[in-house]
């Protein structure tokens, strides 16, 4: 049989929708065989004190689904929206209005919508379960001892993701409260070392080391001041709705070996190193592969392989040429060493290998297709 379903990724940066189409064998698990995807900017985020306008990126993005999906299937289609870490930032009445925007336009389209079919996901139960299923589809070693078990790391705007399937007992004696979970998928029992760190997205990781505070705007006359940018530059940068004026140190510090300091100190104790993760082969998206690519460490298209050593000595190129002129990413030097860091707090060494893709079996991967596999087969129960 074949059958479709529609799930719109409400990101910080973007909303996106994905049309995803499946067959499935008789007492099969369904297989994906293709993929359309379009993305919006700005994120729905943006729309919090205008709810009127949020609607017509949604009205534009269901038009590209009634083309995909035949007619005759609409009514049996599932169609949902999940919001991520940008929505949750939101104070909550702003981010609910926004959210029965979409649903009242969901409800009026000619797709399967159940009462649950907009939600922010929360991080703790969805996120895992979701990023699962991602994993399943990439591996296809669930069932199979003998293969490699596989990860996911996923870098947003606002939370950050790290899943992996344990093959060792005490990864699960040793885990924090909240960081494991077991659950049912297609008539088994799986167990998941799965969690979503808030506020250490490379947005929200931005703020932190320029010392800011979400949700706080800055007093008068305030600025923000960070080893991490460079030496005389000065801009004002926009992250949650609210409008930080910063700035760089002055020259004749080395740019790398200031802002790792910065960095190390705000990553203090804020992740959980599980050991096991040096022995797994892992896949990272998001902003690890879209950084990757615009220092040359990877092809933009096809996408590529590095370790966590490659991301270092791409930071302490760029912070170095920083010195010498700020070029036209102000970011980048705080973006690679923070990443360079975050890596090693959740456990990789410096040779440890990571796989860099946006697709995988010609699958734009990324937690929608988990998020829809996850969705049809709760309505299948």
């Amino acid at each position: 049989s074949v059958f479709y379903g529609i799930m719109f990724d409400a990101g910080s940066t973007g909303t996106r929708i994905h049309i995803f189409k499946f067959t499935q064998q008789p007492k099969e698990t369904p297989k994906l065989t293709h993929e359309t995807f379009k993305a919006l900017k700005p994120g729905l985020s943006a729309y919090a004190d205008d709810v009127e306008k949020s609607g017509q990126g949604i009205k534009e993005l269901l038009e590209v689904a009634k083309k995909e999906v035949p007619m005759e299937l609409w009514k049996f289609t599932p169609l949902v929206l999940k919001a991520t870490a940008g929505l949750r930032l939101l104070p909550g009445e702003k981010a609910q209005k926004l959210l029965d925007k979409v649903k009242e336009i969901f409800q009026a389209s000619p797709f399967f919508v159940r009462d649950n079919c907009v939600s922010i996901m929360n991080g703790t139960d969805e996120e895992p379960t979701v990023a699962f299923s991602v994993l399943s589809h990439i591996s296809g070693s669930l069932d199979d001892p003998q293969k490699r078990s596989v990860g996911m790391l996923d870098l947003g705007g606002g939370s950050t993701q790290i899943t992996f399937l344990p093959r060792t007992e005490a990864t699960l004696q040793t885990s924090p409260a909240g960081h494991t979970t077991s659950f049912q998928m297609f008539n088994n029992t799986y167990k998941l070392y799965s969690y979503s760190y808030l506020g250490l997205g490379l947005m929200s990781a931005r703020l932190a080391i320029l010392g800011g505070v979400e949700g706080k705007p800055l007093g008068e006359g305030e600025e923000l001041i960070s080893p991490c940018l460079p030496p005389g530059f000065k801009s004002e940068w926009q992250h949650a709705e609210i409008v930080y004026k910063i700035k760089g140190q002055k020259a004749g510090e080395p740019l790398y070996e200031t802002c790792s300091n910065k960095v190390a100190k705000m990553l203090y104790k804020k992740v959980h190193k599980a050991e096991e993760v040096k022995d797994l082969d892992f896949y990272t998206f998001s902003y690890y592969y879209d950084l990757a690519a615009e220092v040359g460490l990877i092809d933009k298209e096809k996408g590529g392989s590095l370790t966590v050593g490659d991301f270092e000595i791409a930071a302490k190129y760029v912070c170095k040429t920083m010195e010498i002129s700020p070029g036209s990413s102000p970011f980048l030097c705080m973006d690679l060493t923070y990443i360079t860091f975050l890596l090693q707090e959740l456990g990789f060494p410096k040779n440890q290998v990571f796989k860099l893709a946006r697709k995988i079996d010609n699958v734009e991967t990324s937690w929608a297709l988990g998020a829809t596999f996850h969705y049809i087969d709760s309505l299948n129960r």
